[in-house]
């Protein structure tokens, strides 16, 4: 690091469970962030002024006046463009340090496993279960950890699937993607819009945990937000030995996953 990035992370650096070894992995590292809407906003706005040093953002929409009444992201002056670059515009005007990779695209099949077999951590900040089932398998196949998130009306959740760990459950496992479970979009039901910012923040602490060595991840455990009465509760999720999806993994005797808080390899 160089002595204007000694500055700007000098309050990250004050820290001891961060302090320069951890910030130059932060600096080290890239983030895959699918959707730059409601959570990846604040998701991403934190890991670029957080100091991750490439930023990866996929989504395939335009900006609309709809948007910004959560979107922090996003602005007035760049309805119509899309998303990921007005998203990459805002993230080099916080910290111009960094690269930032716009991907106007859905991503799926074999592109989607390129790019997070590329990335060091994934956040799922999409709106649909198709997307997260898709991200998921691409994870576990690529041996990634995933951060997600979802905001519907007043509720929240948010957990990490980081199935590099042999005991760790997969998203499958707790959505199994034969289940019927039925998408609900903001457009037809709305969303508080504090409550993304609250649930967006948090994938990008997750993500920074994951990748400096912080603390314990919420791998095996779902936060759900009541933000009526802004009561957050935790449920413990186990693995199903059973999933279609992380079934296959190695066997835990010849596991090379050491530290499920450690992501140094990226």
């Amino acid at each position: 690091m160089n002595d204007t990035q000694l500055l700007r992370y000098s309050r990250h650096i004050l820290l001891d469970d961060i302090g320069i070894d951890g910030q130059q992995r932060l600096l080290d590292a890239h983030a895959l962030v699918i959707g730059a809407g409601g959570l990846g906003s604040p998701a991403a706005l934190y890991l670029a002024s957080g100091g991750i040093g490439h930023i990866t953002l996929v989504d395939d929409d335009e900006v609309d006046l709809t948007n910004l009444q959560r979107q922090v992201m996003h602005t007035t002056q760049r309805i119509g463009q899309p998303k990921v670059d007005s998203g990459r515009e805002a993230l080099l005007a916080i910290n111009p340090d960094i690269k930032v990779t716009a991907l106007q695209e859905r991503a799926a099949g074999e592109r989607l496993r390129e790019l997070v077999r590329a990335a060091t951590v994934v956040l799922d900040c999409s709106d649909n279960f198709a997307t997260r089932h898709a991200v998921n398998r691409a994870c576990v196949q690529e041996g990634k950890p995933l951060v997600s998130g979802a905001v519907i009306r007043f509720d929240g959740q948010l957990s990490v699937f980081d199935t590099r760990s042999p005991d760790a459950p997969c998203y499958a496992c707790l959505f199994p993607e034969d289940s019927n479970f039925e998408d609900v979009a903001c457009s037809t039901m709305g969303v508080f819009a504090p409550l993304v910012g609250v649930v967006g923040a948090m994938q990008a602490a997750e993500a920074m945990k994951l990748v400096a060595g912080i603390g314990e991840p919420l791998a095996g455990r779902l936060l759900l937000l009541d933000g009526r009465a802004m009561e957050w509760s935790g449920v413990k999720v186990a693995r199903n030995p059973a999933c279609p999806v992380c079934a296959k993994r190695a066997n835990p005797a010849h596991n090379e996953y050491k530290n499920k808080t450690s992501l140094r390899q990226n």
